[in-house]
């Protein structure tokens, strides 16, 4: 935008002092800028001098525009939100993002604060505004759509301030909505995904090595359908993921750098994917290096949409699943895998590029394990678990398990149990809440960690 080099100019009217100057604003005919002139109200003749009035518009002009630099020139920031957006804001992150990314945001961006906030103009906003729409979407967005709504609403405010289009950043200070509605958070069971497994296997082979491949390395839609059998190493048993599919278009990267990678495939998993490659050769089907390993019926990679609806959603409608889709399979794969390996073997499985998704996203905590956690240590506590009973007894031993089963020493030896109880605290209480903490680490160590 321009510059104006102007103080306006001051007139009475009345018992009040009125200020003028000029503004450019936005044409919503035209869509052309054009220049308007803007009367204030100073205040009363009788309470402010000529001067005063003249210093009061020049601070008025200062917060109405825009921001005097050092020679008293006044940036004018006088236009509107979908225009800043468009033209300033929208050009300058375009560049970061990939093709497939702009259009989401652009999207969101538009359905959620241009199409609310378009003709109002930049300097007009407060923070009451901004926190009232946010907290209006909260009602009706999902929880990760409001968190990037919020996230847009600060950068977008935040380069309208570094552009000095702005002198306050009225969206700083803005807060996530405390009722956000709940993510899905389904998981199944293993029995579950054996059942779908073994329904799948009346479908067909390529269904079943399809399913089969997905549960074993939670793989994305996007990695697992754009796989072509030269990704195949049948020597050492592993997938080499070389690129991924978004609506049908092929790409050399994907969601993470991690991505991109080579990913090792079970030993039976991979003997059982050679004889579907035999079985597609028997039935003529093209197995070259170039060719896809599921492909859809005119050769090319099948449409990840079109699959969970045709396959998926018919299978969990047959099973009386609550949900069955590739996200729900990453899911329960990391939430079940808990137990089969570390935190970070599970995050190396689904490629995160951090651990904190992996636990604080996709694995959930299930009520079993909480109940045999529970359980464990509470045996721990009472003496009959780990440790056992003999072992406390052998140091002395402690009462505490024997009043907890009920036996009571006869009144005629409490001065002699007592003894041997003051006995037993001076010889080894120290020694048992060690070796209670001790025995716990390696016993449950790994579920502590995942489940931190």
């Amino acid at each position: 935008m321009g510059k104006s080099h102007q103080r306006g100019w001051v007139l009475s009217r009345g018992r009040k002092w009125y200020g003028y100057f000029r503004r450019t604003v936005h044409d919503p005919e035209t869509h052309q800028p054009r220049t308007a002139s803007t009367p204030i109200v100073l205040g009363l003749k009788s309470q402010l001098t000529k001067t005063e009035a003249r210093d009061k518009l020049a601070s008025e002009i200062v917060r109405l525009i825009g921001q005097t630099n050092e020679e008293g020139t006044v940036k004018n920031g006088t236009v509107s939100f979908g225009w800043f957006v468009r033209n300033r804001f929208l050009p300058l992150k375009e560049a970061d993002w990939r093709e497939e990314t702009a259009k989401i945001k652009r999207y969101l961006i538009q359905a959620d604060l241009v199409e609310e906030f378009e003709a109002i103009r930049m300097e007009n906003f407060d923070k009451f505004t901004l926190q009232s729409h946010l907290n209006l979407l909260a009602r009706t967005r999902s929880r990760d759509r409001v968190l990037q709504i919020r996230s847009y609403m600060r950068a977008i405010f935040a380069e309208a301030v570094d552009q000095d289009f702005l002198s306050k950043d009225p969206a700083r200070m803005v807060k996530v909505p405390a009722n956000l509605r709940e993510v899905d958070k389904t998981t199944l069971t293993w029995d579950q995904l054996r059942a779908a497994l073994a329904k799948l296997g009346d479908l067909g082979l390529q269904d079943w090595i399809l399913m089969k491949l997905d549960m074993s390395n939670a793989l994305r839609p996007s990695e697992l359908f754009p796989l072509r059998w030269g990704c195949f190493l049948e020597e050492t048993n592993i997938l080499d993921i070389q690129e991924t599919i978004y609506k049908g278009k092929i790409r050399p990267y994907g969601k993470t750098k991690g991505s991109i990678a080579r990913v090792p495939i079970a030993d039976i998993l991979a003997h059982e994917i050679v004889q579907y490659r035999d079985e597609c050769r028997r039935r003529r089907i093209d197995t070259s290096p170039e060719a896809f390993m599921f492909p859809g019926r005119f050769g090319g990679p099948m449409d990840t949409g079109n699959y969970r609806r045709r396959v998926l959603h018919k299978l969990a409608e047959e099973l009386e699943l609550s949900k069955l889709n590739f996200q729900v399979i990453r899911r329960t794969i990391a939430t079940l895998g808990k137990t089969k390996g570390h935190v970070k073997d599970i995050q190396g499985i689904l490629r995160h590029s951090k651990a904190s998704t992996t636990t604080d996203v996709y694995m959930q905590s299930l009520e079993p394990e909480v109940r045999t956690a529970i359980n464990s240590i509470h045996e721990e506590l009472m003496g009959t678990g780990t440790i056992g009973t003999a072992s406390l007894g052998a140091e002395g031993g402690s009462n505490v398990p024997d009043r907890a089963r009920g036996i009571a020493s006869d009144r005629g030896s409490d001065r002699e149990t007592k003894k041997g109880t003051v006995a037993a605290r001076k010889n080894s209480p120290r020694g048992v809440v060690l070796k209670f903490a001790t025995n716990l680490l390696p016993s449950s160590g790994r579920e502590v960690l995942l489940n931190d």
